[in-house]
C-alpha cells in the first residue's frame, strides 16, 4: 500500500507473474480481517465538585473529586447515608422506614445545586453499583437523581419529582413513599375496557342480525296476505 492511501494496492508490472502477484495483494488487502470494539464504551459518569460539599472536604486536593466520592461512598457503606451533619440523624430513619417497607434506600445529599440535573444521576448510579440491590437518591436543593436495579425507571422518575423540596428530609421521604406505593394498573384497566367495548359491540351486532332474520322468517307471503283479507272472505 502507498503511503496516506490505506486503498491503494502496488501493483508489480510485467507479464504473467506480474498480474498473478498483483491480483494476491489485492486479495491480501481486501480480504484482510477488519477488527473492532466487541462492546460499545459507555460515556464515564461525571462527578460534580460539589459532591465535596457532602463530605465536608476541598476539591483543591490532590484528586480532590475522586477522594470525595471515596468519602460518600464510605459513609453509605456505614449507615446508608452521606449528608451534612445536621440531616444524618433524620435521614436514617427515613433509611431504616425504607427497609422495613422492603426498600434498601442509600441517600446523599448534595448541599449545592450543580450546574445541571445529570451529575446527581451518575453519583446515585456509582453508588447503587457499589451497593449491588440497593436503591439510591442523589438530591439537592432543586435537583434529584436516583439509581435502582430493582424498581422501574417511571417508578423512580415519580419519586424524582417529588424529592425536589429544598428540603433533604422531607425529599427522600417523599421518595420513599412514592416509590412503594402501589400505582393503580391503569393501562390494564384500558384494556379491560377496550375489550369490554369491542364485545357489547360484537354481541350487539349478532342480535341485531338474527332479529331481521326471525323478522324476515315470521313475515306473511303475498298469498297468506290475500287469503287473509277479509274482503276475499266470500259469504
Amino acid at each position: 500500500m502507498l503511503p496516506g492511501r490505506p486503498d491503494s494496492v502496488i501493483r508489480p508490472r510485467g507479464g504473467r507473474h506480474g498480474r498473478v502477484a498483483a491480483r494476491r495483494l489485492s486479495d491480501t488487502a481486501y480480504r484482510a480481517p477488519v477488527t473492532g470494539p466487541h462492546v460499545i464504551p459507555f460515556l464515564p459518569a461525571f462527578i460534580p465538585v460539589e459532591v465535596c460539599d457532602t463530605v465536608g472536604m476541598s476539591p483543591a486536593q490532590p484528586d480532590g473529586v475522586a477522594q470525595c466520592m471515596a468519602a460518600v461512598q464510605a459513609d453509605v457503606a456505614d449507615d446508608g447515608v452521606s449528608a451534612p451533619a445536621a440531616d444524618v440523624p433524620e435521614l436514617r430513619q427515613v433509611v431504616s422506614d425504607a427497609r422495613q417497607a422492603g426498600v434498601d434506600l442509600k441517600v446523599i445529599v448534595v448541599p449545592k445545586n450543580p450546574f445541571i440535573d445529570t451529575p446527581l444521576r451518575d453519583i446515585a448510579t456509582e453508588v447503587g453499583q457499589a451497593n449491588p440491590g440497593s436503591t439510591v437518591l442523589a438530591i439537592s436543593p432543586s435537583f434529584a437523581g436516583t439509581y435502582s436495579e430493582s424498581i422501574d425507571r417511571v417508578t423512580l422518575e415519580a419519586g424524582q419529582d417529588v424529592a425536589k423540596t429544598g428540603n433533604p428530609v422531607q425529599s427522600a421521604r417523599n421518595f420513599v413513599d412514592q416509590i412503594t406505593t402501589p400505582i393503580f394498573p391503569w393501562t390494564t384497566l384500558t384494556i379491560v375496557l377496550t375489550l369490554g367495548v369491542a364485545a357489547a359491540a360484537v354481541i350487539t351486532r349478532v342480535l341485531q342480525v338474527r332479529g331481521k332474520r326471525a323478522a324476515a322468517s315470521g313475515a306473511p307471503t303475498a298469498p297468506e296476505r290475500e287469503s287473509a283479507d277479509p274482503s276475499n272472505i266470500s259469504s
